[in-house]
């Protein structure tokens, strides 16, 4: 037993420089797509909260085309067809764009139910002391959005950093495109899909810790 583990390390000393180039690469997909998908999913829930005029149904009909649409497709159609109409994107760029504007729809879905959830006496008494739609929605619904929003948030940025995987199909060389490859020139399948299992799970396990931590220091604005 203390022999395979020796073994198992030092395997692990000679792959490790391999899979956290790969892991530097996840976690920028993971970043920039989290933060294209946030913001984008704030613009798409904020529209059809306040019910906009004209754009309130085209975004309507946008976030449910979308969500009909694999992240996979969305990739390749950002980084194969979009060249063809003049959009040309490295695979970086097109990984984090594809993942980003594919689960923005669902951060929307989500904003919105957590706009929705703040009571209406409350956006009403603001609108009966004068306050504009901009303030109303600055400082009375958004900060009690917020807390009832972050559980989702979080679910959905773990669930981007395991879909950051998809980028491989698409040429980027994150983490578990680096484990193919490794996998496939070594043959060494259980050592190296250990390990990529728990470089994925070092980076999920905080980023939950956090987003509970967040939680409750936003649960008092409720």
């Amino acid at each position: 037993m203390i022999e395979m583990l020796y073994e198992f390390w030092g395997k692990a000393g000679l792959y490790m420089p391999f899979l956290l180039t790969g892991l530097k690469l996840t976690l920028i997909v993971t970043v920039g797509s989290l933060a294209v998908a946030t913001v984008l999913g704030c613009v798409w829930a904020i529209i059809r909260y306040l019910e906009v005029p004209v754009l309130s149904p085209l975004v309507a009909a946008f976030v449910n085309m979308l969500r009909g649409i694999p992240i996979l497709v969305q990739l390749y159609f950002i980084y194969f067809v979009a060249p063809q109409i003049g959009l040309s994107l490295t695979s970086m760029q097109a990984a984090i764009f594809g993942i980003g504007i594919g689960y923005s729809v669902y951060h929307a879905e989500n904003y919105r139910a957590a706009l929705l959830a703040v009571d209406k006496g409350q956006t009403e008494a603001a609108k009966s002391i004068g306050m504009s739609w901009f303030l109303t929605l600055r400082r009375v619904v958004i900060p009690q959005a917020i807390p009832i929003a972050l559980p989702s948030w979080g679910n959905m940025a773990v669930m981007m950093l395991k879909d950051s995987s998809l980028a491989s199909t698409i040429t980027v060389a994150e983490l578990a495109f680096q484990g193919r490859v490794l996998a496939s020139s070594t043959f060494d399948n259980s050592t190296i899909y250990i390990l990529v299992s728990a470089l994925y799970m070092s980076i999920c396990l905080p980023l939950l810790f956090l987003v509970n931590k967040l939680e409750k220091r936003a649960r008092p604005a409720r």
